[in-house]
């Protein structure tokens, strides 16, 4: 079945996360002056503004911040609901919204903040893979 869900933009600043997204790795902009990693990509580090920014590849794994469950959307998520939107901290730092895979829309009361999560790429064309987290254990387990 074709990807019908929309696909962010993608600028010369965000290349590097696409490109290792399409490799099926999380790639997070570090800020080298204070060594914290920054979600979402932008050209100056959000903590202490610098500059001196790179690329590294985290280890795409978290936990569940908080989470959502959508029951309107439109265009290619209409087709979905309901599903669930999260926040991700992740464990590199700083935080990631997704769509959490692995859990029952249907049974809130299952979905433990605090569980833990790994990352898994969907392909949406030939250029582009999207990131989407997955719960891999429950919180307490």
């Amino acid at each position: 079945m074709a990807y019908t869900k929309p696909i962010p933009p993608q600028g010369q600043h965000t290349k590097p996360f696409w490109e290792g997204a399409k490799a099926g790795k999380l790639m997070l902009p570090r800020c080298r002056d204070c060594n914290r990693v920054h979600w979402y990509p932008r050209l100056i580090c959000p903590f202490c503004h610098s500059t001196n920014l790179e690329w590294i590849e985290a280890s795409g794994k978290g936990r569940l911040h908080t989470f959502a469950v959508q029951h309107r959307a439109f265009g290619g998520w209409a087709e979905e609901v309901p599903y669930v939107t999260a926040y991700i901290d992740l464990d590199e730092g700083d935080r990631m919204m997704t769509v959490l895979r692995g859990v029952d829309p249907t049974k809130p009361e299952e979905i433990k903040i605090g569980a833990r999560v790994e990352v898994e790429f969907e392909q949406a064309n030939d250029d582009t893979s999207i990131p989407f987290w997955r719960v891999v254990e429950q919180a307490g387990e």
